[in-house]
């Protein structure tokens, strides 16, 4: 952001990084300029109305974010007063994000600053000095603004700060690092170089102003309305937004979820309402491939610590209301030495598990993937269409497209089969992590008007995250997850940039990227490249090329020995760190400064017995699209420039293997910066 850019800026520069920085883009929208001596900042809405702040020192970046709040927010409609204490409360949000310390100045507004509401004497005393900064005649705060204050300040903040709710654990932002749990930031990390779309991303420009441009609109909604049923027309439009971009056909629906792992638990709810007198057997592909949580979600069990609704739970116990009887059945896709096996063994495991489940008397919930963290497919569509014609009535397809590495047309024919399709906006498209949907076939969604879903579904689900429509999710709590939708907000915003650009460019980004690490593993005898079959589509699409690159790292050159998983994690930590202190060639320290956000190491076994860590780099949609800011670029310079930094990733992999000892007992630790 703006502060963490530069860390010491000079008054002179803040109209500079009003221009840069995506936090900023409402002062962008109005007028603004500097008095002749460049000690105050004047904001005009362009009506009789301005904000005059100081320029002190760093605490302007403060002052500027609270006026370009307080102003967007009264251009909204939100009476002044209210405006203003909701943009203070932001602006000690950000100051905190952006580690600027509250001087003197500027602890009149301390009470803004807590998770827990201020009493309403302290938010009076709050305006009392803060309408000082209003060049206008301004009204009294009314009494009733304080009690909406109160009522609606676990919703007030900023973008980055509310994208961290209605997830897990995961989704915190750890205070020393400034980082998430998947190292990854809600704020945007231009300097990082970012391959790690298999796993999660930071958010980017393009989406942290869209996210940004939802939370001001709901925030000024909430504030006029003093109620929270904004937050429900915003999943309404999100939901919307997402089966138009998608193209889904008539009589879809679209159901958000916190996960992909929460789509899980949202399609066995789903099976729920037509099986209710009949246990269950649900196939899973290579959950050693998916979601660590999927085993237990796909049979009703909490798979975490908590949820996202905010209820602590026991992790693996059975959910309320989900049948206890549901059986698993894995099929690997790899062997023991982690070769992928023959599509026709994987077929006929299918086939077996499947007549063995209805010989017992089950309905079977088959999982298709598409595509698993190594970017593995199974089994084929024409297998498909045959066990739904074979087994029609008596089986339910669930397509894990979490990776969403597929192009719409792919999900349509998925849903013509009637299966329940799980996306997440947080892989390919690169939006922020923890943002899913389960996408249901109209005969599906027919089932949401009758019944009741599972009362466990309550900790993980709200009305606002399914259709109006859906009768059957009457029994969840009212509301809807505000984190989600932000999150789906910037993912949407990446899904559009993407589907602009040609399918010839899409062709040549994953042609080049593809070869720039091919040629990298050859050059290099240290690392290994992970095969991958061909992926077997039905037709011609870019997303019948491999966008997933595996590989592992050798311990020595000349070895076939490779480094274990908990190696591949420490060296996935060190990568999104700063190394520099480890050496002392100038040269090596600026690489070893480079932070670098790849996929997260994947375990599997190895022909010695043990297991290999394989790390992954990926092309995400923001490698086709490209960030705003490198617009100005042509399309050959930028990819020369995007590959420069792929190749810095394995330059630093490289450096950082042959320090080893010395890293070690440092330990860096992955950071914002």
């Amino acid at each position: 952001m703006l502060a963490s850019a530069i860390r010491h800026c000079l008054p002179g520069d803040l109209e500079h990084f009003i221009e840069q920085d995506a936090a900023f883009w409402p002062l962008r929208t109005i007028s603004y300029g500097f008095s002749d001596d460049i000690d105050r900042l004047v904001i005009d809405t362009g009506v009789p109305v301005r904000v005059v702040i100081p320029i002190l020192d760093r605490s302007a970046l403060v002052w500027a974010r609270l006026a370009a709040e307080w102003l967007a927010l009264v251009s909204h409609g939100v009476p002044a007063p209210l405006a203003g204490l909701a943009a203070a409360r932001i602006a000690i949000q950000f100051a905190s994000s952006e580690s600027i310390a509250l001087s003197g100045s500027w602890r009149w507004m301390i009470a803004l600053q807590g998770d827990a509401p201020p009493a309403p004497a302290e938010i009076v005393a709050v305006w009392h000095t803060l309408r000082h900064s209003w060049a206008n005649p301004v009204p009294d705060l009314a009494q009733h603004d304080c009690q909406t204050l109160i009522n609606l300040w676990p919703l007030i903040g900023t973008a980055e700060t509310i994208m961290e709710t209605g997830g897990d654990v995961r989704l915190l932002r750890d205070p020393q690092s400034n980082l998430n749990g998947y190292g990854c930031s809600h704020r945007p990390r231009p300097w990082a170089i970012t391959y790690a779309s298999s796993t999660a991303s930071s958010i980017s420009e393009r989406g942290y102003e869209a996210a940004d441009r939802i939370r001001l609109r709901a925030t000024a909604e909430m504030l006029i309305s003093r109620n929270r049923h904004a937050l429900s027309n915003e999943a309404n439009q999100i939901r919307r937004s997402i089966a138009r971009s998608l193209r889904l056909p008539a009589g879809s629906a679209v159901v958000l979820a916190a996960s992909g792992t929460d789509c899980e638990l949202l399609a066995l709810a789903i099976a729920h309402l037509s099986t209710a007198d009949c246990p269950l057997t649900t196939i899973l592909l290579a959950p050693e491939e998916t979601g660590s949580g999927v085993p237990m979600a796909a049979v009703g069990k909490h798979f975490a610590i908590d949820t996202a609704n905010g209820h602590d739970v026991i992790k693996e116990a059975p959910i309320a209301g989900f049948r206890d009887d549901t059986a698993l059945v894995s099929i690997p896709l790899r062997d023991e030495k982690a070769e992928v096996r023959p599509r026709l063994d994987i077929q006929a495991d299918i086939l077996e598990a499947i007549e063995s489940a209805l010989h017992r008397g089950r309905k079977v919930i088959l999982h298709v993937l598409d595509l698993s963290k190594t970017g593995l497919l199974a089994p084929t569509m024409s297998f498909l269409r045959d066990i739904c014609g074979r087994y029609a009535g008596h089986i339910e397809i669930i397509v894990d497209a979490c990776q969403m590495r597929m192009a719409p047309e792919r999900l349509q024919a998925y849903l013509a089969l009637g299966a329940i399709v799980q996306i997440t906006g947080s892989k390919f498209l690169t939006g922020p992590p923890f943002a899913g949907a389960a996408l249901l076939p109209p005969a599906i969604a027919k089932r949401l008007s009758t019944g009741r879903l599972p009362a466990g579904l309550n900790a993980y689900s709200s009305r606002g995250d399914w259709p109006a429509s859906a009768f059957a999710a009457q029994n969840l709590p009212s509301g809807a997850n505000y984190g989600l939708i932000l999150r789906w907000s910037a993912a949407l915003a990446e899904l559009r940039a993407f589907a602009k650009v040609s399918n010839r460019r899409k062709a040549l980004t994953i042609a080049r990227f593809k070869a720039t690490i091919e040629g990298i593993i050859q050059g290099h005898r240290i690392f290994i490249l992970q095969p991958s079959p061909v992926l077997e589509r039905e037709s011609e699409g870019w997303d019948t090329a491999r966008t997933v690159f595996s590989f592992a790292v050798r311990r020595k050159p000349d070895s076939n020995e490779c480094l274990d998983p908990s190696e591949m994690r420490r060296l996935y930590h060190w990568l999104n760190a700063d190394c520099s202190e480890a050496f002392e060639d100038p040269s090596e320290r600026t690489l070893a400064a480079r932070i670098c956000h790849i996929g997260q190491p994947v375990s599997l076994p190895n022909s010695y017995g043990g297991k290999t860590g394989w790390l992954r780099v990926s092309a995400g949609a923001r490698l086709f699209s490209g960030e705003p800011s490198h617009h100005h670029l042509r399309f050959e310079r930028r990819m020369d420039r995007e590959l420069s930094d792929l190749r810095i990733i394995f330059d630093k992999i490289i450096l950082l293997r042959n320090k080893w000892s010395s890293l070690s007992a440092l330990d860096p630790r992955p950071s914002y910066r």
